[in-house]
């Protein structure tokens, strides 16, 4: 696919029109006009901080693949987010939840296992074409790299495609199909998640301790709840990015450590910096939960870490290419395909089990988004669970090698049937 240079290119002009897009969106969306108030009924506020990034880079505005902001927005702002959100979180209430959200983020991984031989079948009667290819160029090898990326992330991705050598122009073609179908999936998420009581309704299901979780977390914000001073800022700043930093030296030391002393662990994701990064800067998170430094909460530790969280929200829809789908329609079909199977067995298990919506949109984004993601997701319903999400992500990079592995041989049985 030829790089078309994008209309601006320059990231400090990129960031700015980025900023521009969220405080518009949070503008309007706390505006009384009756206008406004209609419009955010239908339409959730952090969908658009997604959305309208996606359509400049869609349109050859700006450019996702070109601009640094996301690795920056991953790697620096998503840790301390991460820092700042779990500084008031009420660890006993997350464990509180039950097995439920572990029971629909396997089912996650289930339905990727399967749902992307299913609809290799499934398009191969519409387009028998799709299951020829030569060696490194069998459609099924660079499926096998999206089951990486989907049950866990992009090093368990990296891994499939060392295992099952697909060759560069299928596996970059499989990345816009992955980025892509992804992207969407979580738009629909995001959409869902401003209204999660029809589903809960429809599935008969028990969110009370969800809700417990929340109002926990809330009256305890209330009751610390004061107006910030400019040292009060700084130290909240001063202590994320002091843990961020710490992760990347953790990270830096541990992953290269690990991958030349111990490569079997590669399997689990050890290897991977960003792995560690996410772990250290979650896991500093919670230990500071149960000291003094919790009180920052009051001071708007969480509200801090939100906008953090936001900024990667924008950085993350600038890079979904909504035209991509037009240069190889059937793999898409495909991804789509493979998208509604995971998508059907999570809703199954969850009516089985009557898990609340906020475990299945949780546990598939665990799956499909990994940690980058899924803390969106989950504070989409509330800041208070944007934890939950990091440690079912965390799941993902454990066991995505093994089901990716598992998907990419049931995968080739489709393929030469």
């Amino acid at each position: 696919m030829q790089e078309n240079v994008p209309l601006i290119t320059n990231d400090a002009v990129v960031f700015g029109i980025l900023m521009t897009i969220l405080a518009f969106v949070f503008a309007t969306s706390s505006s009384s006009q009756p206008f406004w108030k209609k419009f955010y009924r239908v339409v959730p506020s952090i969908l658009l901080c997604y959305f309208i990034p996606a359509v400049l880079n869609s349109f050859g505005v700006i450019s996702g693949e070109l601009s640094s902001l996301y690795k920056v927005a991953s790697r620096y702002l998503l840790p301390t987010s991460l820092v700042l959100l779990t500084l008031s979180i009420d660890f006993k209430g997350i464990l509180k939840l039950g097995p439920k959200a572990l029971i629909m983020f396997l089912a996650g991984s289930v339905g990727i296992i399967l749902g992307g031989p299913l609809a290799l079948f499934v398009v191969s009667f519409i387009s028998p074409s799709i299951l020829g290819g030569v060696g490194p160029d069998e459609i099924w090898r660079g499926l096998a790299t999206i089951a990486g990326s989907w049950i866990g992330g992009g090093a368990n991705q990296t891994a499939m495609l060392e295992v099952f050598g697909a060759s560069p122009t299928l596996f970059s073609q499989m990345i816009a199909v992955d980025v892509l179908v992804a992207n969407v999936w979580m738009a629909v998420l995001l959409y869902w998640a401003a209204k999660p009581g029809r589903i809960d309704q429809i599935f008969k299901a028990d969110s009370s301790a969800i809700k417990e979780l929340q109002e926990k977390v809330e009256k305890y914000r209330e009751s610390i709840l004061k107006v910030p001073s400019l040292s009060d800022t700084m130290k909240i700043f001063g202590i994320g990015f002091a843990l961020t930093g710490l992760s990347h030296l953790v990270a830096d030391y541990l992953a290269p450590y690990i991958g030349q002393n111990y490569p079997s662990l590669s399997q689990y994701s050890l290897d991977s910096t960003f792995f560690w990064i996410v772990v250290v800067a979650t896991t500093g998170g919670l230990l500071l939960s149960f000291t003094k430094a919790r009180e920052l909460e009051g001071a708007g530790a969480s509200r801090l870490g939100s906008v953090l969280l936001y900024v990667l929200v924008a950085t993350i829809g600038m890079q979904m290419d909504l035209m991509a789908v037009l240069d190889n329609p059937i793999f898409f079909l495909i991804g789509i395909f493979w998208m509604i199977f995971h998508v059907l067995i999570m809703l199954l298990v969850a009516y089985l089990i009557k898990a609340p919506f906020f475990f299945v949109a949780v546990g598939s984004q665990a799956n499909v988004g990994g940690a980058a993601s899924a803390p969106i997701v989950a504070s989409a319903f509330n800041p208070s669970l944007a934890p939950v999400g990091v440690l079912m992500a965390v799941l993902g990079y454990a066991v995505g090698t093994y089901g990716a592995y598992l998907c990419g041989l049931l995968l080739q049985l489709v393929h030469n049937m």
